[in-house]
């Protein structure tokens, strides 16, 4: 009766403990830190909130971040977190100081690895930027992404965020970074191209 009783109580306990289907890590920069804003109200915590039943969301999103920084914190983060997916929100910052983007795709296409390597299953997160550089830099930046998806047979997040700079009120005032107001919509368009991985 004794061991009954005890076995009841390790079932209720395992039962009340938090039990998530998989760990999702964001990778990011200031898109996905939340900068300028309550990052409570950020995409990343609102994906949380719609998934948290299911899934476990953790935040390694750094400002300023780039794919160099990146690569060099993901290796501890795989071993902390031990992911099933990981979202690589990162190249932004590398593509607005005009960083090579041989380089750029390098660091990305060696995380992607880092990630298959640790049984993490990579997303990448496509970015642009503004044509600072000229046309053919932000076309060039544009499509490292789709080359390295294609290449890797990774799962792309279109950058479908182009509304958002000639919608008010959805872009800060620095020109670069999306409101509170926006955050839902980057949501929506992330959950959307991953729910059929989950």
């Amino acid at each position: 009766m004794r061991s009954f009783f005890k076995g009841l109580c390790c079932l209720f306990i395992l039962l009340g403990a938090n039990t998530y289907g998989s760990t999702i890590l964001v990778l990011g920069d200031s898109l996905s830190a939340g900068y300028g804003i309550d990052p409570a109200k950020g995409w990343v915590n609102l994906l949380r909130e719609d998934l948290s039943s299911d899934h476990e969301i953790i935040n390694g999103s750094i400002s300023g971040d780039t794919t160099g920084g990146g690569l060099a914190r993901l290796p501890l983060l795989l071993t902390k977190f031990q992911p099933d997916y990981v979202i690589l929100e990162l190249g932004g910052n590398d593509g607005l100081r005009g960083q090579p983007l041989r380089l750029m795709k390098q660091n990305l296409s060696r995380m992607v690895d880092l990630c298959l390597d640790g049984n993490a299953v990579p997303i990448l997160f496509g970015m642009r930027i503004p044509p600072n550089y000229g046309r053919r830099y932000t076309d060039a930046f544009a499509k490292v992404y789709v080359q390295l998806s294609m290449e890797k047979s990774v799962t792309l997040i279109p950058f479908q965020l182009e509304d958002l700079a000639v919608t008010e009120g959805m872009i800060q005032q620095d020109g670069l970074h999306p409101t509170e107001k926006a955050q839902p919509i980057i949501k929506d368009v992330v959950k959307a191209n991953i729910s059929p991985l989950l």
